[in-house]
Formats: structure tokens, C-alpha cells, sequence
């Protein structure tokens, strides 16, 4: 699909890898288009507003937690693409949060249920909501090119969904969820001319991993296999880009971590 004379939903696009995928699409080259920031900073949100081209971005304040919030936002979108004209092309639900905690303490004391919850509700739950909600007009688009193709979804899942560390219970099912959905929902889709895929990054430098401890993030790096760094946030939205384009990508969870293989702990 090409980008150009489409629209995109970007969860999580006021910062970090969202905010990527934002700028990369409203951006790069004669390719770019129109995206709908939904985040719950709204100074944040309006100063990447302010920054991208006029009239390429929209941003629209959204708890992934409150359905209605997600639907007030999904209307904001489809009254902005009337005005435009350009149709809806994606989603990409980039909201996410970590929250460590051992499901017991070193005093045999079981974590809170509510911790565990806030990270499904918003890494889960807030990913499949939003993408149920953008789905019932995705699949209303008229579908283009010689594939018939109306859009794509593109989750974000983690390499902890394949190999989460110790204190990773909540944040590990939750990512290992969004991989899990990944084929039933392209075989839900498939009928629509609607890719899904799910891409599952590794150590990238983010507002999630500026507040990691120095040890843990030089350690994860250590076992990285090559290159031996943090992702940059731009090199994951060069992926999204690829993914949006290669009508070919479907069904499958991409990597996207160095060759990084977790330990149990560092």
C-alpha cells in the first residue's frame, strides 16, 4: 500500500517509537501522510504537531484504558479524513508501559493484582480496542491496487514475549498476547483485503528505557549479537514504513532486536 494520499492512527505518538512512526510517515519523501496522534500528552502531542508539516498531523487526547476516550478520538480521526479526503490506512497502536514487578518479593509477598492489570489493560486490552474500533471503518474504505487492498494493522509486541526476563510477568503476557493474535486476527481480516502483522522490538532508546537502570541496559546490550546498541526509534519506523509498503508482510511477528537473546536476569 502507499503511504501517500492515506491516513494512519499512531497510539502511543507523542513520543518514542510512535512518535517515530508519526514523523516518518508525515516526512519522508514524495511517500508521506497524513497521521492521528492519539496520547494522553497533550503538550507533547501538540508540540510534534507544531514540528511536522502543515497539516499532516492531528492530535487527539486518548486513554487506551477508557473505551469511550478511544471512541471520541476514532470519530475525531474520521471527521478529520472527511475534510481531507484521505482515507484511513492503518493503525498502529504504539501505547505501551512496563512496570517491573516478581510476582513474589524476596519475602514471599505475591505483587499486586493491580499492577498486573494496568499493564495488560493498556498493553492488551488498549491495543485491541483501539484496533477494533478503527477496524470498522478501515474495513468501509474503498480498497485499492491490483491486491484490493484497504490497510494494515502493525502491533507492537517485545522480544520479552519470546524471552522475558525476571519481573517481566505482567509486561511479558501481555506483548506474548499481542503476538498470539497476530494470525487469527490476519485470518479475521484476510476477507476485508486487511493485513496484520506485529513487530517485536528489542533494547531501543525510548522514554521507557531512559528511566532503566544503567547496569540492566549495558548488560542487554552486552548480549545483543550485533550491533551492540540501543535501536534508535527511527530505525524501528524505517521497519513500520517497509511493512506499511510490502503488501507481501502478513500474518507473521518480525524481530527487530540486534539478535538480542534475553537472560533470565543481568
Amino acid at each position: 500500500m502507499k503511504i501517500e494520499g492515506r491516513t494512519f492512527i499512531v497510539s502511543g505518538g507523542a513520543s518514542g517509537l510512535g512518535q517515530a512512526c508519526v514523523e516518518n510517515i508525515c516526512r519522508t519523501g514524495s511517500g508521506s501522510g497524513n497521521v492521528a496522534i492519539l496520547d494522553l500528552n497533550e503538550d507533547l502531542g501538540a508540540a510534534l504537531v507544531a514540528q511536522l508539516p502543515s497539516g499532516t498531523a492531528r492530535f487527539f487526547a486518548c486513554d487506551v484504558l477508557e473505551t469511550d476516550s478511544i471512541a471520541a478520538a476514532v470519530k475525531g480521526t474520521m471527521d478529520w479524513i472527511a475534510q481531507t479526503g484521505k482515507p484511513l490506512g492503518g493503525i498502529i497502536p504504539a501505547a505501551g508501559v512496563g512496570n517491573p514487578s516478581t510476582i513474589l518479593d524476596r519475602h514471599g509477598e505475591a505483587f499486586s493484582l493491580e499492577s498486573f492489570d494496568f499493564v495488560v489493560n493498556i498493553n492488551l486490552r488498549g491495543t485491541m480496542d483501539l484496533v477494533r474500533q478503527c477496524l470498522v471503518h478501515l474495513a468501509k474504505t474503498e480498497p485499492v491496487g491490483e491486491d484490493r487492498e484497504r490497510g494494515v494493522v502493525i502491533m507492537v509486541a517485545s522480544c520479552a514475549a519470546f524471552d522475558g526476563q525476571m519481573g517481566q510477568v505482567a509486561y511479558a503476557a501481555s506483548k506474548g498476547a499481542v503476538v498470539s493474535m497476530t494470525l487469527p486476527m490476519t485470518r479475521d481480516l484476510a476477507r476485508f483485503g486487511i493485513r496484520c502483522m506485529t513487530i517485536a522490538p528489542g533494547l531501543f532508546e525510548t522514554r521507557m528505557t531512559s528511566v532503566m537502570p544503567k547496569k540492566l541496559a549495558t548488560g542487554l546490550q552486552s548480549v545483543m549479537e550485533f550491533p551492540r546498541r540501543a535501536g534508535k526509534p527511527e530505525e524501528f519506523a524505517q521497519l513500520v514504513r517497509q511493512v506499511i509498503e510490502n503488501p507481501m508482510l502478513n500474518g507473521t511477528v518480525l524481530r527487530l532486536d540486534g539478535g538480542l537473546r534475553m537472560p533470565s536476569k543481568i
